[in-house]
């Protein structure tokens, strides 16, 4: 049988891939190099008529794909637990202005807090927000982050514990986001993917790649064929999971971003098709 040929129909690119640029000129330009999604950070709206922009995306043709990102459920103090749970309502409200049907959750950790007691506080933190996203029609993706920032980033760290958080909540708008960059080291993790598509729970599928020698454990992301995570086998299993959504750029790289980004985005797109 022959195979289709690489398109860009599923490629987001997420805004903070191409950082330098305002959010205006990512829509811009990702819809002018066939890119068919975009994933929006928070940061990227501020100041801006949140529902204005959706149109503007969508006017391009570009799919809004999340928004990124809510969580960082976790703290010491109670205080501190109500106003990240408050910070969460506010980014279900810009998703739905967006017209982002689901927000990327980077749970948190606190430092020197055990961390079954920050898993307990994310798992909290997800269920007092949960009622509003649902009523939104707004899904919330638990995306478990490296061991390397399970000091303050993420207590949740293996797609095990994702899987187990979401199946503690066990609601049909509480799924994870695999990202390679996070997940590709673990031996469990076809198995974990297996057991995200039986509860029909994969929401996101991030992409990049991880360089050797890594120079920056948070900016020195790769792209694509530039380091050691084998994207095209996680994809096929994610894809045989059920998975038929976008595959998101999402590249954190200083050396990139001093770079030309138009430049760099159609790397980006070269890169993708190459590896379809």
């Amino acid at each position: 049988m022959a195979h289709p040929l690489p398109d860009t129909s599923k490629l987001c690119v997420h805004t903070i891939t191409t950082k330098p640029w305002p959010i205006e000129t990512a829509i811009e330009r990702f819809a002018a190099h066939g890119v068919k999604g975009i994933t929006v950070w928070r940061d990227a709206l501020a100041g801006r008529d949140i529902a204005a922009t959706g149109q503007r995306m969508r006017d391009a043709g570009l799919s809004a794909v999340s928004l990124c990102r809510g969580g960082f459920f976790p703290a010491e103090m109670e205080a501190g637990r109500r106003a990240a749970i408050d910070d969460n309502r506010r980014a279900i409200d810009e998703a739905a202005a967006l017209g982002a049907p689901l927000i990327v959750l980077v749970c948190g950790a606190v430092p020197g807090q055990p961390l079954d007691v920050s898993r307990q506080q994310i798992r909290e933190g997800i269920e007092a927000v949960l009622p509003q996203a649902a009523a939104a029609g707004v899904k919330l993706a638990v995306e478990p982050l490296h061991p390397m920032y399970a000091d303050s980033r993420s207590a949740i760290n293996t797609l095990a514990q994702a899987n187990d958080i979401c199946d503690a909540i066990d609601s049909p708008f509480v799924g994870v986001a695999v990202d390679v960059y996070h997940l590709w080291w673990d031996p469990h993790l076809q198995a974990e993917i297996r057991r995200c598509g039986e509860a029909e729970r994969i929401f996101a599928f991030h992409i990049c790649d991880w360089r050797t020698p890594t120079e920056d454990l948070l900016n020195d992301r790769g792209l694509m064929g530039e380091g050691c995570i084998p994207i095209r086998q996680i994809r096929g299993w994610v894809e045989e999971a059920g998975f038929d959504g976008f595959n998101e750029v999402e590249i954190f790289s200083t050396r990139l971003w001093e770079g030309d980004q138009e430049t760099f985005l159609g790397r980006i797109v070269e890169a993708y098709l190459q590896d379809s």
